[in-house]
């Protein structure tokens, strides 16, 4: 029996309520009766209250998919649907896109797509069939090596392949190669560094060739979480927020990908769920679609991304103090928390509810209330269940980086208003001394309001309470610890993305030069292009950028590039240089853009090395502007 992963085994799932088995570690700080009494408590309450709650809700019905349409929706969702179908004839964009995965993503990807294949088969459908041996034969004919250039340190491959295929050296991405891997060996690694720049399922499949994969499992015995900690990356770490719509599309498609290879490498089952459309609520507060909320509470204030009443909840519990001992942990009278529902249902959006009869634990209910009564999950009903199932993955490591690639998946409303719930939980447990609510209480309690989800019609949950209490309390522990890490998008992501940008420029500029075919036309064109070129490499000598800043009194500066040169420089070089106009822009508010090259847009942290990142993306301009709401 594997230590460490949260799975019942039928012996002892009937005893879990006397005190988690699951648990067998001495440590005075693992999940024991006590907490897991806060759990089952919990979800006594959120039955009162929604016995009170005469109207009971149309239960969300999840569509059991037919054979191979769970893969078409994946497929469809990783933006690779040309590659079946009646679209299958424009496929050069998922051609680039293909050329820059990984084994284990194109693994993951060659998967899927022979499900459908012999599913399309069997009902003979008349769209042209590939053999998935010739979507990616095709393209290691055309692509010469680029395929192996994103390959892991396994395949022994060196690093020129990522040589652009003109002869021309380009800059270098390398998705996990050996010089990258020795590069990583020199830094003083731990068991508790995350590595970004190597994909996740290629360590996993390392890992479990190598003999200390056997030795790996780590179990989650006592409750003293590792500290996780994100080497610092010189060419800046990329958060999600940072990176274009285009770029973030990119993001989504290979996280997807890549979370599918994980849990394939690691042999869970990775199956999104489908939700059948349920007629909603459309307008009010509580069981109104997060989308459709913001949509009505943007109307009142330009801007907002998080509802509200969400927002206003928080500060009204915060308001009295975060000291109060069982905050979260003991509700509010059931029947004035419904009274409250109803005013608020009514008065919130005119201004006229009195919130001075608002008991704390009253508002505490009624946020968890708000959080359990939205149609869908906030962790939505696609990956609700993948969210569960990282309990199941063998390493704490491993479930961190799928919660990783978990988050980025969300939907950006989703996403955002989790985001503001963590923060909260965890200035609730900064007071813990006082409040008693320790990191483990305080993900008890949350537990089951974000993962018990009505909508499922209850039976599933029953049956699996048991074995979800201590496994989802976990995974929502994990969300709380190590939230500032969840944010990030892994490094080897976002060079795939400049990959495949530079990859269809290149395809872009091969495409019109054929299409022109006359010599004369493509003649001019590349005069044209070199006359272009010239200004601006007489204009900025080697070793120096240009940085606009068409928001600050000083527009523009050419910057000498040295090693120690950080993004947050160049910001406060900007800054100190007042003229007359007063300088309205505080430090906090404009941020260093990387534009174009190889990417959409992205914002750079502070601690961006400019030399690093210049190397990297030689070709991108780069302006100064407060960052986009």
């Amino acid at each position: 029996r594997r230590s460490g992963q949260y799975t019942m085994n039928h012996d002892h799932s009937k005893k879990i309520t006397d005190g988690a088995p699951f648990d067998r570690s001495g440590s005075q700080d693992s999940l024991d009766e006590l907490s897991m009494d806060d759990y089952w408590k919990e979800l006594e309450n959120i039955h009162e209250t929604r016995g009170n709650n005469h109207e009971e809700r149309v239960a969300l019905v999840v569509k059991e998919p037919d054979e191979g349409e769970l893969e078409e929706e994946w497929l469809k969702e990783a933006g690779l649907s040309n590659l079946f179908g009646e679209s299958s004839g424009d496929s050069l964009e998922s051609e680039v896109f293909l050329s820059t995965l990984t084994r284990t993503q194109k693994a993951a990807v060659e998967k899927r797509i022979e499900t459908v294949t012999q599913t399309m088969r069997k009902k003979n459908k008349q769209h042209q069939i590939p053999d998935v041996r010739d979507i990616f034969r095709l393209q290691n004919d055309s692509k010469g090596k680029v395929c192996d250039g994103s390959e892991p340190s396994t395949v022994r491959t060196s690093e020129n392949k990522n040589e652009t295929h003109d002869g021309t050296k380009g800059p270098k991405f390398s998705l996990g190669t050996d010089e990258q891997k020795s590069l990583l060996e020199d830094m003083p690694s731990s068991d508790t560094d995350i590595n970004l720049e190597i994909s996740f399922a290629e360590q996993a499949a390392n890992l479990k060739d190598s003999s200390i994969g056997k030795m790996y499992k780590d179990g989650g015995g006592d409750t003293l979480l590792p500290n996780f900690r994100l080497p610092k990356d010189k060419t800046g770490t990329t958060k999600i927020g940072d990176l274009a719509p285009q770029d973030m599309k990119k993001v989504y498609s290979l996280a997807l990908i890549e979370l599918t290879a994980l849990y394939d490498i690691l042999g869970t089952e990775f199956k999104q769920q489908k939700a059948v459309k349920i007629k909603t609520k459309d307008s009010g507060l509580f069981g109104v679609p997060l989308s459709l909320l913001l949509e009505q509470d943007q109307k009142k204030v330009p801007g907002t991304k998080i509802p509200l009443i969400f927002q206003k909840l928080i500060a009204q519990i915060e308001e009295t103090t975060l000291e109060t001992e069982g905050l979260l942990r003991i509700p509010g009278v059931a029947t004035r928390v419904k009274g409250l529902c109803q005013e608020l249902e009514a008065k919130f959006y005119e201004g006229t509810f009195n919130w001075e009869n608002v008991k704390q634990h009253d508002a505490a209910s009624l946020l968890k209330l708000f959080i359990r009564e939205l149609p869908q999950p906030l962790l939505t009903v696609e990956y609700l269940k993948a969210f569960q199932d990282v309990q199941n993955l063998p390493t704490r490591k491993q479930q961190l980086q799928a919660l990783n690639l978990l988050v980025i998946l969300l939907p950006e409303a989703n996403r955002d208003t989790l985001k503001v719930l963590l923060e909260f939980l965890q200035r609730v447990i900064d007071h813990r001394d006082k409040n008693k609510m320790t990191l483990k209480n305080v993900a008890m309690v949350m537990a089951p309001n974000l993962f018990t989800f009505h909508g499922f019609g209850s039976k599933t949950i029953e049956q699996s309470e048991f074995v979800m209490a201590a496994g989802t309390a976990n995974v929502m522990r994990f969300m709380i610890q190590y939230q500032k890490l969840l944010w990030t998008i892994p490094k080897f992501i976002v060079n795939q993305v400049r990959k495949q940008n530079t990859e269809s420029q290149k395809k872009e500029k091969k495409d019109k030069a054929m299409k022109k075919l006359l010599k004369k036309m493509a003649y001019d064109r590349e005069k044209h292009e070199k006359q272009e070129k010239t200004p601006n490499d007489t204009d900025v000598p080697q070793g120096v950028i240009r940085v606009q800043a068409p928001h600050l009194s000083k527009v523009s500066m050419a910057i000498q590039l040295t090693e120690e040169l950080k993004a947050g420089d160049i910001v406060a070089r900007f800054l100190s240089q007042k003229s007359g106009n007063v300088q309205t822009l505080k430090k906090e508010e404009v941020f260093l853009y990387e534009i174009g090259g190889n990417i959409g847009e992205r914002c750079l942290d502070d601690d961006t090395y400019m030399k690093d990142l210049y190397q990297l993306n030689p070709n991108a301009e780069w302006v100064i502007k407060p960052k986009q709401s």
